[in-house]
Parts: structure tokens; C-alpha cells; sequence
């Protein structure tokens, strides 16, 4: 456990952030620095706390992430485009945030002198199209030129190799995380469970890209969080990348939204339409080098995870 630490979290009010946030927050000091487009933030119940710091910024403008970073003993860097709809619409900025962003963070955190942890957010997409129990050692895949769904992944694995590039060079702590497909309460955006979750709550059609055979492993928040800790708690993480998944929770998008529709009795029709992109066709992760490593096992199963996600969309504040 981490006491009386300055920790800087980039991306801090998206909802991985948010759920890291409540486990640190009581005894150590936390800055947040994003630019609020997306925003868990704000409703949670950390947004006044005395040990929160709230930096309106953005990654790319270097100068004031380095002065705000001032002081940092453990950074996270969270901040990145994602969704796959944001992507293919703005894929020069998907590459500029994701990589310019990743590097403006490193160099901010070399320049002030971090210390005990700097956390870079990758992605499970640097594996392809074809990820079945991807270890960390396997080959990471770039996809074809032109494509946009491929600028995601290629901008993550930059910054990850520059990451790397970083511990290597200037013996900065970092530890790479590749998320596989997390959700949970807190979330925004273009989430698939949290999506489907929405709109079995109001009975309308979930709406499916492609023919629904597409295969996730699906990770709760708090199992991610979890690891996340470890990653930033354990010297035996320092230079290393995990995979950060549940690879017990493995269904098709077309059986997700099935699950969540009998989970939560809802009336929803499911429909297919067109996929908007070259897609993923299967995405599972190894997760033995965090169990060997770290210690870490995910928890949370996913119909527990659909009713707690659920439950939370329910509460009155958190109504749109």
C-alpha cells in the first residue's frame, strides 16, 4: 500500500482512473490532469476531496503537463484516444495523442525525476486480429498501412517501444499494461457492455456490428484496478509488460448481449448491421506472467460484473 505519495494520473477522470482514485485517494496526495472529454470524474465521489489536485490540460501541450508534474512520485499515464468510432473519425489525432502524448509524458516524468513508477497504458490490439491467449513475448502486429482501425493500436505500441526506450536509456520505472477489454461502473464512451448494458435497461434494440461471432475476454474494473496496483506497488513489475484480463470470461459479442439481456430481463431485440471497420475476431489474453509475477487473478465473473455495472447505470445521480 502506498502512504503519503504524489501520484499524477493523466486520463484521471476516465473510469479505470476513477477506480484507482478511490483506492489511493485517503492517504496520499493525487493530481488529475485531463482535458474532461470524457468524464467520471466529476460525479464520483472524490471530485472534492482535500487530497485531489485537478489540472485541466492536455497531453500534448508539454509545457504545462511538465510543471504540472512537478513533485510526482508515481505516474500514470492513462490519457489516450480510444473507441473504435473516435478512431476511424480522427485517426491524426488517435496518432498525435496516443504518440505525442506518450512521449511528451515520458519526457515529462525523466525531466522531474520519477522516482518509484511510471505506468504506461498500451492495448490489447497490438496483438491483431487474431489474439488467442496472447502471451506479453508474442509478436505484436502493426496491421495494414491505410487502415484506419490499425492507427490505434500502431500509435499504443510506439508508445510502448518508447516507454521502453525510456527504462532502457534513463533507468525510468515503467511498467507497460495492455487492457483486455475492461468495463464496469464509471464508464464512457463506446464500451460494448456498458453500451448494451444501457440499452437492455431502457428495452431498445442493441444494436451489433457484423455477424456478432467476434470472441472477448471481458475484465471488471476493480479485477483491473487490482493488477494495476500490483503493477504500481511491486518492484519485480519495474521494466516489464502484462497483459491485464479476466481470461476466464470469454463469450461472442452476440452472447454478450444474449447475457446481458436474460441477466437483466430485459425486452431488448438484438440487430446486426454493417461492421464499421476491419474488427477483431478474437482477443483473449494470457494472464500467466501477472498471476507468476504478481500474484494477480481476476475475480469478478461477468454476470456479476454485467448486474453490478447495472446497478450502477440505475443509481438517480448518475441518470443523463
Amino acid at each position: 500500500m502506498l502512504y503519503n505519495k504524489n501520484i499524477f494520473i493523466t486520463g484521471g477522470a476516465g473510469f479505470i482512473a476513477n477506480t484507482l482514485i478511490g483506492h489511493y485517494i485517503e492517504n496520499n496526495k493525487i493530481t488529475v490532469y485531463d482535458n474532461f472529454h470524457r468524464d467520471t470524474l466529476s460525479k464520483s465521489p472524490y471530485a472534492n476531496h482535500p487530497n485531489i489536485k485537478i489540472v485541466k490540460g492536455d497531453v500534448l501541450d508539454f509545457d504545462l503537463l511538465t510543471q504540472s508534474m512537478a513533485g510526482a512520485d508515481v505516474v500514470v499515464h492513462a490519457a489516450g484516444i480510444a473507441g473504435i468510432d473516435t478512431v476511424i473519425k480522427d485517426p491524426v489525432k488517435t496518432m498525435r495523442v496516443n504518440m505525442i502524448g506518450t512521449s511528451n509524458a515520458l519526457e515529462a516524468a525523466r525531466i522531474n525525476g520519477v522516482k518509484d513508477r511510471f505506468i504506461d497504458f498500451s492495448t490489447s490490439e497490438v496483438f491483431g486480429s487474431m489474439a488467442f491467449r496472447s502471451s506479453e513475448e508474442d509478436q505484436t502486429v502493426s496491421g495494414s498501412a491505410g487502415e484506419a482501425r490499425w492507427t490505434y493500436a500502431v500509435s499504443k505500441l510506439a508508445g510502448e517501444h518508447l516507454a521502453h526506450a525510456y527504462f532502457s536509456q534513463y533507468k525510468l520505472p515503467v511498467v507497460t499494461v495492455r487492457p483486455f477489454n475492461v468495463y464496469g461502473p464509471g464508464q464512457t464512451g463506446e464500451g460494448a457492455i456498458q453500451i448494451f448494458i444501457k440499452r437492455a435497461l431502457a428495452n431498445q434494440n442493441i444494436k451489433i456490428d457484423g455477424d456478432g461471432n467476434q470472441i472477448r475476454a471481458w475484465c471488471f474494473v476493480d479485477d483491473f484496478v487490482d493488477c494495476l496496483v500490483r503493477c504500481i506497488e511491486d518492484p519485480k513489475a519495474i521494466g516489464n509488460s502484462f497483459n491485464l484480463g479476466n481470461a476466464r470470461a470469454v463469450i461472442t459479442i452476440l452472447g454478450l448481449a444474449q447475457t446481458v439481456c436474460r441477466v437483466l430481463k430485459s425486452d431488448s431485440k438484438i440487430v446486426f448491421e454493417p461492421p464499421l471497420s476491419a474488427d477483431i475476431a478474437i482477443r483473449i489474453p494470457s494472464v500467466r506472467k501477472a498471476e507468476e509475477v504478481l500474484g494477480f487473478k481476476a475475480q469478478v465473473d461477468l454476470e456479476e460484473g454485467i448486474v453490478r455495472t447495472a446497478n450502477w447505470m440505475k443509481e438517480p445521480f448518475l441518470s443523463n
